[in-house]
């Protein structure tokens, strides 16, 4: 089967783009490392610059609109990861868990097994992206997929083991990084056709989905009724849509054949 990242993945590198304040916390979480895995690495954003990382990513889409200043990515899926057990400082996983299927549980294990030190994931809480107005008002479909296909930020923080904290991570409202949940304060999004591809709640819904939510918030816009009843999230400079960062401090000592989960 194709990585799903080669049918919904075009548009990242543009309007996917580095978000400073997340950054810079996916920074202070990585600590002292200096050798970091990115699993599920995208075009490459959020990898941490002056530290050495190894890119995991099964998609060519994805892999080809890596800057050539990033690292090649390595071809390969997160539930089997071509890494020897404690081999890299430090593992990220930025935004992907989600779309590991069946290797959700075994990916994050595989983070554990070969990072020797602190792991990161960038996750969403789907209980609080649901009652985002997007996708409680016009999006079920998503709030439901995500319900199903995002672990929850308590389960990934099981998985990686008994030190695993999870933080709050409130979203600019002029973030450069247009996930959907970024959309909370900007509802013109929605009319953008490449904004909206390079979403991957959007990207997986059917074309009569998307035209029947698209053709909503455009008449909600222009009756006003969009700002009537949510207009004052214009006011706000951040707001939280659910994003979720999961940091485990250290490696967990395992028994034999508990390294991989």
């Amino acid at each position: 089967m194709k990585p799903r990242y080669d049918n919904i993945g075009a548009g990242y590198g543009r309007s996917r783009r580095e978000d400073p304040q997340l950054l810079a916390r996916i920074q202070a979480a990585l600590g002292s490392a200096r050798t970091v895995v990115n699993v599920g690495a995208g075009a490459g954003s959020y990898e941490p610059p002056e530290r050495h990382v190894i890119a995991i990513e099964p998609s060519d889409v994805m892999a080809e609109q890596r800057p050539r200043s990033k690292a090649p990515a390595i071809r390969a899926s997160a539930g089997a990861l071509p890494l020897r057990d404690g081999s890299v400082d430090a593992a990220m996983a930025i935004l992907t868990v989600h779309h590991w299927d069946d290797e959700r549980e075994r990916g994050v294990r595989e983070l554990r097994r070969v990072a020797s030190g602190p792991i990161v994931i960038v996750t969403c809480d789907p209980r609080v992206s649901g009652q985002m107005w997007l996708l409680r008002d016009y999006l079920p479909e998503v709030a439901e997929l995500d319900l199903q296909t995002f672990p929850l930020p308590e389960q990934l923080a099981d998985w990686l083991g008994g030190d695993a904290q999870i933080e709050v991570v409130p979203i600019a409202r002029d973030t450069p990084d247009w996930s959907l949940m970024s959309y909370w304060a900007h509802p013109e999004r929605v009319l953008d056709e490449g904004a909206r591809n390079a979403t991957s709640g959007f990207a997986r819904m059917t074309e009569t989905v998307v035209e029947r939510v698209v053709g909503r918030v455009r008449q909600d816009l222009a009756s006003g009724e969009w700002d009537r009843r949510y207009g004052s999230l214009r006011a706000l400079s951040d707001f939280d849509a659910g994003l979720r960062i999961v940091i485990a401090s250290s490696r967990r000592a395992s028994g034999p054949g508990q390294a991989d989960g």
